[in-house]
């Protein structure tokens, strides 16, 4: 029988940013389809919540604390995962964040948090392990872009995110195109309005344009995004390198 090509028994993942949100959906994921995971986030109390809950639904999730705005534990992270796992075989690039301001309002810190955070972390974890899978001859990383890198989103204002996750789109093209001859895919996964302690979806004066903006009239679940980056990261996408898949109810369309 030909090999199930989702299918990510014997593989092993890093996921950033994986204590909550998306992030947690994606290392779940990736487990649930075969692969042995660790992910890291900044709170090592969130880290082993996710840990223990993972645990009771029978998945082993490796849990590595780590702010990875710096470089030293990007380095660490990138060790303890390599002593947890083995190899790793997929990075996902998840860990991001954002501020909702006008452009006048927005001042120079949360500027560099963001790009700190969303480009600059990403960059120093992908060259990280990058270096190991450059070694190995083959790997997938996916970053998290979002349908923000591709529209202006309404009616909350949101420069610095917007900017940041076009960077990370670009940014995955041209590693993909340096890195496609060392066997290393490179693609990122835009999200629509995803259910998260990040983006409020709930609430009312957002529905307008959050929800009835999009053809599907409604919002995602982690889990519906999740499959996603299981198929970026398998076999199933092996010829697949430099793409932006767009997962957003069709939001982008109009």
């Amino acid at each position: 029988m030909t090999q199930n090509p989702f299918d990510l028994t014997g593989r092993t993942a890093l996921v950033t940013g994986g204590n909550q949100g998306l992030g947690k959906a994606f290392a779940m994921g990736l487990a649930q389809a075969g692969a042995r995971v660790a992910f890291s986030g900044r709170n090592a109390e969130r880290n082993q919540k996710v840990v223990a809950e993972a645990s009771g639904a029978g998945i082993h999730l490796h849990a590595i604390t780590a702010d990875i705005t710096s470089k030293a534990d990007v380095d660490r992270m990138t060790a303890e995962a390599l002593d947890a796992l083995g190899r790793i075989d997929v990075l996902v690039n998840n860990a991001g964040t954002c501020y909702h301001a006008e452009s006048w309002d927005v001042t120079e810190q949360q500027w560099d948090d963001v790009f700190d955070l969303n480009v600059k972390a990403l960059w120093a974890c992908s060259l990280a392990v990058g270096a190991h899978m450059r070694e190995q001859g083959s790997g997938s990383i996916v970053n998290i872009g979002s349908m923000s890198g591709l529209i202006v989103n309404r009616p909350q204002w949101q420069p610095a995110y917007n900017a940041s996750k076009a960077a990370v789109h670009h940014l995955t093209k041209s590693l993909a195109a340096e890195w496609g001859p060392l066997g290393i895919r490179v693609n990122a996964l835009a999200p629509g309005y995803v259910k998260t302690d990040m983006a409020p979806v709930d609430r009312p004066e957002f529905k307008q344009h959050w929800i009835d903006d999009a053809p599907l009239l409604r919002y995602a679940l982690p889990e519906e995004i999740a499959p996603s980056v299981v198929f970026l990261a398998s076999d199933a996408a092996s010829f697949i390198t430099g793409s932006v898949l767009v997962a957003d109810g069709g939001y982008t369309a109009w």
